[in-house]
């Protein structure tokens, strides 16, 4: 036991509680570790103070120059004291006059001995000794282990003549008077100076310019070149001229400029040696910073340069980002950002990698621009180049994508970077940046204000199929315009009518400080809306909350206008620059011709607005109200608004099955029949909630239960009708994330995947063509190179919850590329969409899918055709496309997208087209005068067949002043469905409604029946040409022969005078010929059977095949080509097994425009086959409850109406 208690060991002292109480474990254990030993030697904190410390190392730099001045300085001095004429008190000098030698005989005494005061040698002594000090420690501390590297610089030899002579004075008293060229510390002080400004830049840690230190350089050399000179010159000519340092100064400016008088000359040989030295040094030095100096120049013209610090302190400038800037887009953002007075003392700092094309640099030197633009090259990725724009300092940041890009992804990724770049270098700067790809969007939340160009896009053509036109809409109230395009060369009154009308914009201001509104608080939106444009001529199509952010479109008479509310309205300029002139209407004649003033108020019960209280701008307003008084309690008078079920779902509106724009039944006396609108209610009585049924469809309460049935039975008959039902709700599959959810019309189970093939049969469908279907409404066809996820925006609008079930248009998507399966999981819900695979340029495809039978094409331009090796070819393929396909199915409404804005004129190009030619010199005029709407007047842009993406860059511009505009317009196209925010949609004026007579009276029908708010018109009038000869020679080849009478040029075009009709022509209409065009078609027939009987009597042999023959022949020679294209179609679609009947392919459409009227006066007109653009309140949102006389059973419909009280009759 003692043997085993002495081997074991003792416990370590960390382990002994002792030990760990005393800390004496601690000190055995620990190490202490010193870093960076090397460092504290002596040497090397030399080094840090004098060299690499950046702060210390400019001020020894700083204290270096200062020395090497004022070492000039003192010799400056002792030039200015001495006078070579006085006696030398030197060791061997000779006592001789300066003037006594000549050029080949001179005193050298004189140009090595100098006279030096004792007290400035004394200084001479101590800035040289200090100089040296400082020479030889630098030396000591840039030693690397090669002594001549440092001997053998020039800054060191120059320093070794100018101060060692000095420190051997101080040993040898004698020569104190000895001449040194202490002149030569000027080169010091340049190399100084050049270490001193590098070391200023790194100790401040901000880049500087090249160009800057290169002019600094070049000064400095050119000074000391001149010092030296001149110095040199006074100091050899002691011995000879004696000249001062003033003579010097003026030898060496003349000698230097080349000028070279001559009245002072040199006269000893080492001065003129000096003077030829110094020459050639010259020569060679100046050269070469001159040449640098203009590389960098070149280089600085090249990149942009900087922008100003103090400009951007003291101006605002914002900042442009893009990767390949167009001529096209720079003047797009141009003209659209500086047309708001507001922003003209702005700058504009263009920061593009790409190096400036001669187009761009030539238009940044136009005065207008070159104040305001500066062009910067360099990315926005890096830190240096947002530096020079002063990103941090900007109003804002426009970061835009390069839709010309042959990898879209790739351009949405690069434009994601710029963005996230920004954002982490400003944080505080505001982003406008606008995206490719829907799918893209998600990653740039964080901006202010971002345009997805495919979500648009898609959107915009999807409207254009049922509100004709949007494209043109959205695109006249995103620009900017002051109503002066083609002031000077219209000549037509729709010209001058379109051009007042697109100058209208969308403005905002406070209720509270607004004259147009104020007077309305406490009124229904729809009150104000109605009065607001009867009296100023203003349209007010929304409101926001001063609590909430979310815009409403026309929110509906059950929303009451606060003091604080914003308001948002379309007018020609902001009220801000309006002025409110009072006028005096004119008394109207009455129906028997005697005069009648109309009464100084309208509403004696409601209102007592005056009659008086109008704009002179906009004229008289002529429109017949009901005064409330004269109302009938009793009914006897006209029924009541509330005697129906009224729906608004669709695009008619409608009461009780009937249209609410009809004329109500007439009374006993004619006085009944003026009084027919109804007024609009300051205030709505009663409001509930609604009961929305989603599995229910307004549309079928439209009609009644008998309509209700009827629908029933043919969808029983029809293969969707049997095969599942539609139900309202959200889609369950969005194709990418951030797309905002839309009530829809959706089918209760999933299509499957083969039946959404239309040109092909499955073990479901057996059918192979859109005709098999028995489809009841036209179709909507959509031609795209693939299916991306931007084509989704395309169905949605057209599948919303407020559009009834029996107007649906199927969807047919023409891709060239099978789609993928996320994307079918995406439209497999909606009911009537499909695709078939195939190309616009296909014939047979364009059959298959059902081109026959369709009413609107939509032709996408194709992403690989964006790039082109000349620009604006890369519309070509798309144009003769669609060209092709005009003149195939002349009846289909065909809206074409085009990459470039300008080869708009080429949309059914016609060569001799007079009309077209005066437009073309408009759109000429148009653009010397700058105007950024250069191509509205083109017929295809007006009447919305024509439409580029580019149009929308200005909606990103613009918001930048008006920060509402990318949600009004995301609401208007259906993008986003805020809850009691209204929607777009449209009406067509009917011979039933003309009754109505004016835009402002619709405009009060509409407010008192629906709360529907109208912006504008969609006009389609016949334009009548005058008919040449040439013309009539052109056009007699596209006619049928006599036995098929055709219809006229002339007399058919006023007949449909809407684009967007699709009802044929009647048959009396063509029944009606040209009798020109007939005359010089029986020439021409009995001109060729004339040659065709010579020849048959002369072949008796052959008869009858002779016969035959000439027939066949003279029915091709008098063919058209209307017939031939017709054969074609036929033929190809019975080669399909397609059945050809129903086709007509001699419907044309002949010659009509078609343009639009926003916010037109209210005393525009109504004509036939108008098409009134809409806001229609939420259906969703809670309305006014209707009187007490709607019967119980008018279905769930009821609850979307309001009241408009028992004493108001139609």
């Amino acid at each position: 036991m003692v043997e085993l208690e002495k081997e074991v060991l003792p416990l370590p002292p960390r382990y002994r509680f002792r030990d760990l109480l005393l800390g004496d474990w601690q000190a055995d254990d620990r190490v202490q570790v010193e870093f960076y030993v090397n460092e504290n030697t002596f040497k090397e904190r030399l080094k840090l103070f004098f060299i690499k410390n950046q702060r210390s190392s400019l001020r020894v730099r700083l204290f270096n120059f200062f020395l090497k001045v004022v070492s000039c300085l003192l010799y400056i001095v002792r030039v200015l004291l001495d006078d070579p004429r006085e006696e030398r008190d030197c060791p061997g000098c000779l006592r001789q006059n300066a003037s006594a030698h000549n050029r080949s005989h001179f005193d050298w005494s004189l140009i090595i001995w100098v006279n030096r005061p004792l007290p400035l040698w004394a200084l001479q002594v101590l800035v040289a000794f200090i100089s040296f000090s400082e020479t030889m420690l630098l030396v000591y501390l840039s030693y690397k282990g090669n002594v001549w590297e440092q001997v053998l610089r020039i800054p060191f030899i120059l320093e070794m003549i100018s101060a060692v002579p000095f420190v051997i004075t101080v040993i040898l008293p004698s020569l104190r008077n000895l001449f040194i060229p202490v002149f030569l510390n000027c080169w010091l002080a340049k190399h100084a100076l050049e270490n001193m400004i590098n070391d200023l830049h790194r100790a401040i840690q901000r880049t500087h310019s090249a160009m800057f230190n290169q002019v600094l350089i070049l000064i400095s050399t050119l000074l000391c070149l001149i010092f030296t000179c001149i110095c040199g010159i006074q100091h050899l000519e002691r011995a000879g001229n004696n000249l001062t340092l003033f003579d010097s100064l003026y030898f060496c400016v003349v000698t230097f400029s080349t000028v070279g008088f001559g009245d002072v000359t040199p006269q000893i040989w080492p001065s003129q040696l000096l003077v030829v030295i110094m020459i050639c040094v010259a020569l060679i030095v100046l050269p070469i910073q001159f040449e640098q100096l203009a590389f960098l120049w070149m280089e600085r013209q090249k990149s942009g340069g900087n922008y100003s610090r103090y400009r951007a302190q003291t101006e605002k400038h914002v900042v442009l980002c893009v990767s390949c800037l167009k001529i096209d887009l720079l003047m797009d953002f141009l003209n659209e950002f500086f047309a708001h007075p507001r922003l003209q003392d702005y700058y504009v700092v263009i920061l593009c990698p790409a190096e400036m094309d001669v187009q761009v640099r030539r238009v940044l030197h136009i005065p207008l621009w070159a104040q305001r633009v500066i062009y910067l090259q360099g990315s926005a990725l890096k830190d240096q180049d947002l530096m020079r724009a002063k990103m941090d300092d900007a109003e804002a940041c426009f970061i835009l994508s390069n839709r010309f890009e042959v990898d879209r992804f790739a351009a949405d990724h690069q434009t994601i970077l710029r963005a996230w770049a920004v954002k982490d270098f400003a944080p505080n700067c505001p982003l406008y940046v606008q995206i490719l790809k829907p799918e893209n969007k998600f990653h740039i939340k964080f901006a202010d204000h971002v345009v997805c160009e495919e979500e648009f896009k898609y959107a915009m053509l999807a409207l254009n199929c049922v509100c004709p036109a949007t494209s043109t809409l959205i695109t006249l109230l995103i620009h900017s315009s002051r109503g002066q395009e083609g002031a000077a060369g219209s000549v037509d009154q729709w010209q001058r009518t379109y051009r007042r009308c697109a100058a209208n914009e969308v403005h905002h201001i406070r209720l509270e400080e607004s004259k147009f509104f104020g007077e309305y608080q406490g009124k229904s939106f729809t009150f104000a809306s109605f009065h607001a444009h009867k009296k100023y001529g203003v349209c007010l199509i929304g409101v926001r909350r001063m609590d909430t952010a979310n815009i409403l479109l026309n929110p509906g008479p059950c929303h009451i206008m606060g003091a604080s509310d914003t308001c948002f309205y379309i007018n020609i300029s902001k009220e801000e620059n309006s002025a409110f002139v009072r006028g005096h209407r004119e008394p109207v004649r009455g129906p028997g011709g005697e005069s009648r003033g109309v009464p100084q108020t309208i509403y004696h019960g409601l209102t007592r607005l005056p009659v008086h209280s109008i704009i002179a701008s906009m004229g008289t307003v002529a429109i017949d109200l009901q005064d409330s008084s004269d109302s009938s309690p009793e009914g006897t008078g006209p029924p009541a608004l509330g005697s129906g079920t009224v729906s608004r779902s669709g695009s008619r509106t409608e009461v009780g099955g009937c249209n609410t724009l009809a004329l109500p039944a007439m009374g006993g006396s004619a006085e009944e029949r003026r009084h027919s609108i109804a007024p609009v209610l300051e205030v709505v009585d009663r409001v509930h909630n609604p009961t929305f049924d989603l599995l229910g469809d307004q549309s079928e309460d439209e009609g009644g239960e008998e309509g209700k049935e009827e629908e029933e039975g043919e969808q029983k008959g029809q293969w969707w009708g049997a095969h599942c039902e539609w139900v309202k709700g959200y889609p369950l599959n969005s194709p990418y994330i951030g797309s905002s959810p839309a009530l829809c019309h959706l089918l209760q189970e999933k299509m499957p995947f083969c039946c959404l093939r239309l040109d092909k049969a499955c073990h479901h469908m057996p059918y192979e063509d859109a005709r098999s279907y028995g489809f009841k409404n036209k179709l909507i066809i959509v031609s795209a190179e693939s299916a991306g996820n931007g084509l989704y925006n395309f169905i949605v609008p057209l599948r919303a919850y407020y559009r009834p079930r029996k107007e649906l248009n199927p969807i047919v998507l023409l891709l060239e590329n099978v789609p993928e399966a996320d994307f079918l999981e995406a439209i497999c819900w909606f009911p009537m969409v499909y695709y078939t695979v195939g190309s616009i340029d296909n014939l047979d495809s364009l059959l298959r899918c059902g081109v026959t039978l369709a009413d609107t094409m939509v032709v996408v331009d194709k992403e690989s055709s964006m790039i082109a090796e000349e620009d604006y070819m890369a519309d070509a393929k798309t144009i003769v496309n669609v060209q092709t396909l005009f003149r195939l199915f002349p009846a289909l409404s065909i809206i074409t997208e085009l990459t470039h804005p300008a080869n708009m004129r080429f949309m059914q190009f016609k060569v001799k087209d007079h009309y077209s030619l005066a437009l073309s010199k408009l759109e000429k005029k148009e653009r010397e005068r700058g105007s950024n709407l250069v191509f509205m007047f083109r017929l295809p842009f007006a009447a919305g067949k024509v439409f580029s993406v580019s149009m929308l860059d200005t909606l990103l511009y613009q918001s930048f002043v008006k920060d509402y505009m990318i949600s009004i317009t995301r609401l208007l196209l259906g993008l986003d469905s805020m809850p009691g925010s209204g929607f777009l949609c449209a009406m067509k004026i009917t011979e039933e409604d003309l009754w109505i007579r004016t835009y402002g009276r619709l405009y009060q029908k509409l407010c008192s029946s629906t709360g529907d708010i109208p912006i504008g018109i969609y006009r389609t009038e016949a334009h009548k040409l005058p008919v040449s000869e040439s013309q009539v020679s052109i056009t007699v080849e596209d006619y049928e022969d006599t036995r098929e009478p055709r219809e006229p040029l002339l007399c058919r075009s006023g007949l449909h005078r809407n684009s967007t009709s699709s009802e044929p022509p009647s048959s009396s209409s063509q029944a009606m010929d040209h009798p020109l065009l007939r005359r010089k078609s029986m020439q021409w027939a009995r001109r060729l059977s004339r040659k065709g009987g010579r020849g048959s009597s002369g072949a008796k042999g052959v008869g009858s095949a002779a016969e035959r023959i000439s027939q066949q022949r003279l029915s091709l020679f008098r063919r058209s080509e209307r017939q031939e294209l017709n054969a074609l179609v036929r033929t190809r679609m019975k080669h399909l097994g397609l059945s050809p009947s129903g086709f007509n392919g001699m419907t044309d459409p002949g010659n009509r425009l078609s343009y639009i009227l926003i916010n037109p006066s209210p005393d525009t007109r109504l004509e036939l086959h108008d098409v009134v653009y809409l806001i229609r309140p939420d259906l969703l949102s809670p309305v006014p409850n209707q009187a007490g006389t709607r019967k119980p059973s008018a279905g769930p419909a009821e609850g979307h109406r309001f009241d408009t009280q028992d004493s108001t009759h139609l």
